[in-house]
């Protein structure tokens, strides 16, 4: 599910996984694939002071009239839009116990890519980090250096409600080892974050 979280630009804005049988994640009206996102974070832990500070992310932009109701979507009574038509495909579980992050999510994604295109077509957004403030644009949305922080612990955990059996995808354990054993200062006090329960 996602979670609401601090940004400079938008006050609150919601990000997170949708549904516990895909990989994708959103970023308000913006729909991201997690491994793509965890690749591209463990490639910002190598960056240095000393060479490019921003990136490409391939995205989705999903006018809001054409999101849906992710609440009636999880109820089964609202299947309109982009998440109500993954939720007919996916539904959400009767049983309480298997409401848990499929850590082979990533599985569907040619289904989901399939789904998405008939909502928007794929774009790119400029990712760009301000060594001055250490801050980390995301499109349009800015977020201090302990808001990305966050954002990363999200996805380690796998959200709410957490990763099925306490297994993990392999690029999430990637992104957790290289974003531990970076110098890059955008990830300072970022063990910290990750070690919490």
């Amino acid at each position: 599910m996602p979670l609401l979280f601090e940004s400079i630009s938008h006050g609150e804005v919601p990000f997170g996984f949708f549904n516990i049988e895909t990989d994708m994640i959103l970023l308000d009206n913006y729909f991201f694939f997690a491994s793509d996102v965890s690749n591209n974070i463990s490639e910002i832990a190598q960056m240095t002071t000393d060479n490019a500070h921003s990136q490409d992310w391939e995205t989705y932009i999903i006018h809001p009239q054409r999101i849906g109701n992710l609440m009636g979507a999880i109820a089964g009574v609202d299947l309109r839009g982009f998440i109500g038509e993954v939720y007919s495909l996916f539904p959400f579980p009767h049983e309480p116990d298997k409401f848990r992050q499929n850590p082979e999510g990533f599985k569907t994604r040619a289904i989901m890519e399939d789904i998405i295109k008939r909502y928007a077509s794929p774009s790119h957004i400029k990712v760009i980090i301000d060594e001055t403030t250490w801050t980390i644009s995301i499109g349009g949305y800015k977020f201090s250096r302990l808001g990305f922080h966050e954002l990363i612990r999200y996805l380690w955990i796998g959200g709410y409600p957490r990763w099925k059996d306490s297994l993990r995808p392999d690029y999430i354990m990637r992104m957790k080892e290289k974003v531990e054993k970076t110098s890059y200062p955008l990830f300072d006090g970022i063990n910290a974050i990750l070690e919490r329960p």
